[in-house]
This record gives structure tokens, C-alpha cells and sequence, in this order.
């Protein structure tokens, strides 16, 4: 009898788990899975806009890959994700152990570097378009006339146009990601440092063997949060460059855009590089997955 009450309680509370989470399930079924398997399921159909029109297997796929567009995309796009670990990956850490040490203004500093990540991401766009426009009203133009330099077209040079643009996006999102490790740098246990400190290291060992080994998972988490995002990279160089120039900075989220909305409307195609692009980012999550559980075994 006390088994069967054991057992029933059991299924009540699982029961009820259940329930709670069914919302929040079928909102995600709804806007997540949804429109992926419709995405699947469009790349392989010959469409007139959003009609179906006819099943052609994997011709979007065979398709989109002979395409040239694609193959500078699909460069493009690891072109992005590489000044992006070099760029904006440090950059937050670097500022979340600089506001860490800071003393006083903390509080003001912090606000400071949040304030980015509150403007609109297409208006900081256009705001550093301002900064990198060619005319002589250019921000960097201006600065440079001053200095005797002559002016220069920075997002007509095919070798900048992807820095400036991880620039533009490193600015806007570095604030909130440096306030994410300082919420990790926060969970460190005080007395390592004041031990560290007794036994007369410096800032810089501190660092190197109580922070960074303190917010190595952190770090890895972000890392491939950071992969998937810069992969989804669109309206930054569509309203910077437009894709140019010559396709320099075309990404692969703006050449499904191009697809679906850029003229052709071909959304068969578009969704075929969409469906490429969950499949690259799926085989990142995968390899990150492995390497993380494998570092923990060996933890």
C-alpha cells in the first residue's frame, strides 16, 4: 500500500511537471521547430513565392552550391566568425576584468559600457555608417583631414569591410557579454585573492590563475554562443555595404535574404540555405559538446 502511494505521488508530480512545461513546449514547437521543418521541407520544392509548386528532391541544395555567391558567402561568413574570436571575444573579458579591478566608479563604468547594447542594433548600424562614410562629413574622415590625410572609402575596400563591420557589432554587444563574466568573476571566492595577494602575486597572476581558470567554462559556453551568432550576422553588412563590395562581405543570412526577398523570391532556395546554414551551426554544437565533455572526463 505504501508503494502504491509512493508510486501514485510519483506520477502526480511528474504529471504536473509536465503540465507546466507544456506551455513553454508548444510555444517553442510553435515558433521554433515549426518553421524549421517548413524550412526543410520548402528547400525541397520548386516554389512561386511561398507556393509549393513541385517536388525537385536536392536541386535548391545542387543549386545553391554551384552557385559562386555561395561559395564567397560560405567564405565570408568564417571570414566574420574569425575577427570575431579575435575581435570581439576578448574584448568583453578584457573589460570585465578591467571594471572587476577598477576601485572606484564601478557602478558608472559598468552603466557605460552597458549603454551600447540598449540602442536599436540597425540605428548603432547607422550610426557607425556616420563614422565610416566615404563623404567629407565622415566622423573618421574628418579626423583624418585634421591629421593631412586624405580621405578615405572604407566600406569600399573589399580587405576592411569585414573588420569594420565586426567592429560595428563587437561595440554594440561587448557591453552585456563583459557584464555576463562579471557575473561569473562575482561567484570567485574572495579569499583566493587575498591569499594570492599575502603571497605577493601581482594583478597579472591573479589573473592568469585564479580568474581565467574561474571563468574557463564560462568562456567556452560564450565562445560557441558567440559561433552561432556571428553565423546569423544579416542586417549589419546589408545596410553597411549591402553585401558589397563585389560580394566582399556578403554572409550567408544575406544571401538567403537575397533569395527570399532580394528580387527572385525564391524561397525554395533560401531555404535551402538556411537549412545549410542549421546544419553547420548543429556540427559546431555537436564538436563543442564532445570536446566539453571529454575536457570534463579528464577534470
Amino acid at each position: 500500500m505504501v508503494n502504491r502511494t509512493r508510486i501514485s505521488a510519483r506520477w502526480r508530480q511528474q504529471i504536473t511537471s509536465w503540465l507546466i512545461m507544456l506551455p513553454g513546449i508548444a510555444l517553442f514547437a510553435f515558433f521554433l521547430w515549426g518553421p524549421l521543418l517548413q524550412s526543410v521541407r520548402m528547400s525541397l520544392y520548386r516554389t512561386r513565392n511561398i507556393e509549393l509548386v513541385n517536388f525537385v528532391w536536392f536541386d535548391n541544395y545542387i543549386s545553391v552550391f554551384k552557385r559562386e555567391e555561395f561559395h564567397q558567402a560560405l567564405l565570408n561568413t568564417f571570414s566574420y566568425t574569425f575577427w570575431s574570436l579575435l575581435l570581439g571575444f576578448f574584448i568583453p573579458i578584457f573589460m570585465a576584468l578591467v571594471i572587476g579591478e577598477t576601485v572606484r566608479g564601478k557602478g558608472f563604468i559598468r552603466t557605460a559600457a552597458y549603454i551600447p547594447n540598449i540602442l536599436p542594433g540597425l540605428a548603432a548600424v547607422i550610426l557607425w555608417t556616420a563614422f565610416f562614410s566615404a563623404e567629407r562629413t565622415g566622423v573618421i574622415n574628418i579626423l583624418l583631414g585634421k591629421l593631412g590625410i586624405e580621405r578615405m572609402a572604407f566600406l569600399s575596400e573589399a580587405s576592411l569591410v569585414i573588420p569594420i563591420i565586426v567592429i560595428t557589432a563587437t561595440w554594440k554587444g561587448a557591453g552585456a557579454t563583459a557584464l555576463i563574466y562579471m557575473a561569473g568573476l562575482a561567484g570567485i571566492n574572495p579569499e583566493l585573492y587575498e591569499a594570492a595577494t599575502i603571497d605577493g602575486a601581482g594583478i597579472w597572476r591573479r589573473i592568469r590563475h585564479i580568474t581565467l581558470p574561474a571563468i574557463f567554462s564560462l568562456g567556452s559556453t560564450m565562445l560557441i554562443l558567440q559561433i552561432i551568432s556571428i553565423f546569423q550576422i544579416m542586417y549589419e553588412p546589408l545596410v553597411l555595404t549591402k553585401g558589397g563590395p563585389d560580394n566582399a562581405s556578403l554572409s550567408l543570412m544575406l544571401l538567403m535574404w537575397r533569395y527570399a526577398f532580394g528580387g527572385t523570391m525564391d524561397f525554395g532556395r533560401a531555404s535551402a540555405v538556411a537549412v545549410i546554414i542549421s546544419v553547420i551551426l548543429l556540427a559546431f554544437t555537436v564538436l563543442y559538446s564532445i570536446v566539453n565533455r571529454r575536457k570534463t572526463d579528464w577534470e
